[in-house]
């Protein structure tokens, strides 16, 4: 009838329950869909519904008991259930499968169950995934695919789970063949060329520190660069090795290449917020305070805190092998990276981490263009124009690294091509970026530059505000 049919889909569909005994001696089949619930399994049937098939361990660990198999077929999206934060995978027909043997915790069996999800034809864009419902993830539960393996075929894909709970399958975004082969063909490209503008940027600067000894300002400035362009050639570095040895190396050594790739991210990341410090004492704080071995403590902060991060998760066994698929479940690369099962600290140390370093920058960005509109009012800062420019192009520097790596907030669940390949050609080209805006700042008119920047380390003590 249709309030029968309208029941099913509002709510539990159907409760299938199956007297169980110890003389069974056949794995339990049954059949389930979103608009008829769960029944016996009709041989007729030709793909139409999915299939559930419950090993014999399970009944044979019951004895002489009698318990009864409850199959519970649900509609996720009327009844608001099973609803993740912030994941942009889709439940697919909205239905999700229940199993339960009487009132047991099964888990850890050795013949794993087997969900048949029944689809059709799927979308080039999505890879589907076989889950089930953590109620260990965040506050009131979320997807998880541990113990569980996916089987992908035409016209259904085979979850086979090593417990009993409520499943589903997810249709998560994800590249196709032909763009992941193109933006990783991309990356290598542009990290090459990078390394060698690195390479000029490290050797301009060291060229600069030579000559224009007697500025120690000028001095520490390339200092502090020349280790933000180092952090940057050892990430495009630790990338071209990992992308090119991840597939043919042994476990212990990938480990290692994943620890030495997540410590020049965070490398490149500690140095960005150094350079928004820096920037702060050097606009903002004008008062020549001298601090012994500045330079050297920075050195210390921006490559010591990353090691001491990366030492954190590689105690807990964060890193291994990580691996890069397309829709069609056909592996593109292979990277020595923080595992899947550590997912947790990928976002903590990096997602979270840089998240906070780019709004500080910001944060400074607007206090440094507040200080430098108070001067030009009172008339302190003589020549507008060059004081502008020192400032603009000093920020343009963290606004250059702060907004390519937001771009990868844009790409969650890899479902924007257009942002992936922005994404990856601005990242990959950093060096070239930098070099360029350290040639237009400090070369050829050093002299000049150096005389709008205020003096924050000093052998004297005297506050001093420049004038250009």
């Amino acid at each position: 009838s249709a309030e029968l049919a309208l029941h099913n889909r509002l709510a539990w569909l159907k409760v299938l329950l199956l007297n169980v005994s110890r003389a069974i001696t056949h794995n339990v089949l049954v059949t389930f869909s979103p608009t008829e619930g769960p029944r016996m399994l009709n041989t007729t049937e030709k793909g139409k519904a999915g299939k559930i098939q419950l090993p014999r361990e399970i009944f044979q660990s019951l004895g002489s008991q009698t318990a009864h198999v409850v199959v519970t077929v649900l509609n996720v999206q009327q009844l608001g259930m099973f609803k993740e934060v912030n994941h942009t995978g889709q439940v697919l027909d909205n239905t999700v499968v229940g199993i339960t043997v009487g009132e047991m915790s099964i888990s850890g069996l050795q013949d794993p169950v087997q969900l048949t999800f029944a689809h059709g034809q799927l979308p080039r864009d999505v890879t589907p995934q076989c889950v089930f419902w953590d109620l260990s993830k965040g506050t009131a539960g979320g997807w998880s695919s541990s113990g569980c393996v996916t089987q992908p075929g035409e016209k259904g894909t085979v979850c086979s789970c090593d417990h009993l709970t409520f499943f589903t399958l997810l249709l998560n975004p994800a590249l196709d063949r032909s763009t992941a082969r193109t933006l990783m063909a991309v990356a290598t490209a542009g990290c090459a060329v990078a390394m060698a503008f690195s390479v000029f940027t490290i050797a301009l600067c060291i060229f600069l520190r030579c000559r224009f000894r007697s500025e120690e300002t000028l001095r520490i400035n390339l200092g502090l660069h020349m280790n933000l362009v180092g952090s940057l050639l050892l990430l495009n570095l630790a990338f071209l090795l990992n992308s090119g040895l991840a597939d043919r190396t042994q476990p212990g050594t990938c480990k290692a290449l994943g620890g030495l790739t997540h410590y020049c991210l965070l490398c490149c990341f500690t140095w960005m917020a150094l350079e928004g410090c820096h920037l702060y004492l050097l606009f903002v704080k004008v008062l020549g305070t001298y601090i012994h071995h500045y330079l050297a403590k920075l050195c210390l902060l921006g490559w010591g805190f990353p090691a001491l991060v990366v030492g954190v998760a590689g105690a807990i066994g964060s890193y291994g092998e990580y691996n890069i698929q397309t829709v069609d479940h056909q592996v593109i690369a292979h990277l020595c990276w923080i595992t899947s099962k550590y997912l947790l600290v990928h976002y903590i140390t990096n997602c979270s981490y840089f998240a906070l370093i780019f709004l500080f920058n910001m944060a400074i960005f607007g206090v440094v263009t507040q200080k430098s509109c108070c001067l030009q009012g009172t008339g302190v800062v003589q020549e507008n124009r060059k004081a502008w420019k020192v400032v603009l192009v000093a920020m343009g520097l963290f606004c250059l690294l702060g907004a390519t790596w937001t771009l990868a907030f844009l790409t969650y669940g890899t479902s924007s091509a257009p942002m992936l390949y922005l994404f990856t050609i601005l990242n990959s080209l950093q060096g070239i970026f930098i070099f360029i805006w350290l040639v237009v700042l400090y070369y050829p008119k050093t002299k000049e530059t150096t005389g709008s920047l205020s003096h924050i380390i000093k052998p004297d003590k005297t506050p001093t505000v420049s004038q250009d």
